[in-house]
């Protein structure tokens, strides 16, 4: 059901008088950015343990690490980042995916990404040095699974990580693709203002230039695996291995980095 313009308006001014930003554009924004707005938890139903009842499902022993973890270290993963990572179905493509990482009023780290018109919600997981995240995109609600190496110092800076997806291909082929996830802001500790530079970044363009990118990021996302590998040193499987320039924190004045 959709109210008529004139009704509309008159809801909008209502809320504008709780909310003097509010105004009708507000109404075009996602759940998420609309309820953040409003000063409201997007995921507000909590369950009796005490989690979101779209995370309830997994194993309450694992949440309830994932979610002390979180208090302790959660700053950690804050802030604006980009993904590099290679297209399964253009070759020799690299694509960027934009968004933000926050810790939610559930105490729980919710993560946002967006790129060519897809919108990808859902948690990241710390536990056992590394962190796991399950997102799903806003269209067909396909989950994707995401697991990156963890860093010791209080601010990362850049993970290397891999992902399980089913490609935008016809035949949604399953695939597993290195990707690397790069920090390029800090929240400002606005809700309302950060929500705005998240959506902001939705919009820049995800298909990496060439030249964009240095030959060791490629060589390190497009890094051959299997026997042959291996018998050269390199890795039988698809591994987040990388220590180094690929798995990066600093201290929160960045007088120190590794």
């Amino acid at each position: 059901m959709r109210p008529t313009d004139h009704n509309l308006s008159r809801i909008t001014g209502l809320v504008a008088s709780r909310q003097p930003s509010f105004t009708m554009a507000d109404w075009e924004r996602d759940i998420t950015s609309f309820a953040s707005l409003l000063g409201l938890d997007p995921i507000s139903s909590i369950a009796e343990e005490g989690f979101a009842s779209d995370i309830a499902v997994l194993p309450p022993a694992f949440l309830e690490q994932s979610r002390r973890v979180t208090g302790q270290r959660g700053a950690t993963y804050e802030g604006f980042w980009r993904t590099t990572r290679p297209s399964v179905i253009m070759r020799d493509k690299f694509f960027h995916d934009y968004g933000m990482i926050r810790v939610m009023a559930n105490g729980m780290l919710q993560v946002r990404m967006g790129s060519q018109g897809l919108v990808f919600e859902g948690y990241v997981f710390p536990a056992e040095g590394n962190i796991f995240s399950v997102l799903y995109d806003s269209v067909g609600a396909t989950p994707l699974f995401l697991v990156f190496r963890g860093v010791p110092l209080p601010k990362a800076d850049i993970l290397d990580g891999l992902m399980v997806m089913a490609a935008l291909n016809a035949e949604r082929t399953p695939a597993a693709v290195p990707l690397l996830l790069e920090r390029i802001g800090d929240l400002t500790g606005e809700d309302h203002e950060d929500d705005l530079i998240c959506q902001e970044l939705f919009t820049r363009n995800a298909i990496v230039e060439e030249g964009e990118i240095d030959g060791a990021v490629i060589d390190h996302l497009l890094r051959d695996i299997g026997p042959a590998a291996a018998e050269k040193g390199g890795d039988l499987f698809l591994m987040a291995t990388s220590q180094g320039r690929f798995t990066q924190g600093t201290t929160m004045t960045g007088q120190l980095r590794g």
